[in-house]
């Protein structure tokens, strides 16, 4: 999506996340499951909208904590749906507490996120797609792609000439393989 870097540099709300984010590598479970669950609510929305209701999502979702959220019942999507701050979709937001309660399994299973996600051989867009719907809920096309190019597992997050491509680049794990 390489209008990403046309457009986000110097904006106060695409830039920090253009510039500090977007495309970067993440290890950690929760910074992952925030990612999947931001990708969700954008789905059919404008990325500004998302970013701008950020903050008012973490606080809304405990943090994005994968074990709080998947504890949600009924109750809680009430309260949500009741949160002016945050994108009040009940699709969405029940995918989100069913995606969380997914990890939970996940990880009971000994598992985490980000060990799945770097345990997958090297796949195609369709590939990952096929998978994220067979192990996820709520993930389309559209939903995989940006949260994996997000997270830097696939390529497009920025153009070759785009200054955040040069510093991701230059990103190496100690094995020399990416972080995702």
């Amino acid at each position: 999506m390489n209008w990403y870097c046309d457009m986000a540099p110097g904006h106060p709300v695409h830039g920090p996340y253009h510039d500090e984010e977007y495309g970067f590598p993440l290890a950690d479970d929760k910074a992952l499951f925030e990612r999947l669950c931001l990708e969700i609510f954008q789905a059919g929305l404008s990325w500004l909208i998302v970013l701008k209701k950020r903050d008012s999502l973490r606080r809304a979702f405990d943090g994005f904590d994968p074990a709080k959220v998947a504890a949600y019942g009924e109750d809680e999507v009430i309260r949500l749906m009741a949160d002016p701050g945050i994108i009040r979709n009940r699709r969405k937001i029940e995918a989100v507490i069913e995606n969380a309660r997914r990890l939970q399994v996940m990880s009971a299973g000994g598992g985490s996120f980000h060990g799945w996600l770097a345990a997958q051989p090297v796949l195609s867009k369709e590939e990952w797609v096929k998978l994220f719907r067979r192990t996820f809920t709520f993930t389309g096309v559209e939903v995989v792609n940006e949260f994996l190019m997000s997270i830097g597992a696939l390529p497009g997050a920025h153009r070759p000439d785009c200054p955040v491509q040069a510093r991701l680049d230059s990103l190496e794990s100690p094995t020399g393989d990416s972080e995702v």
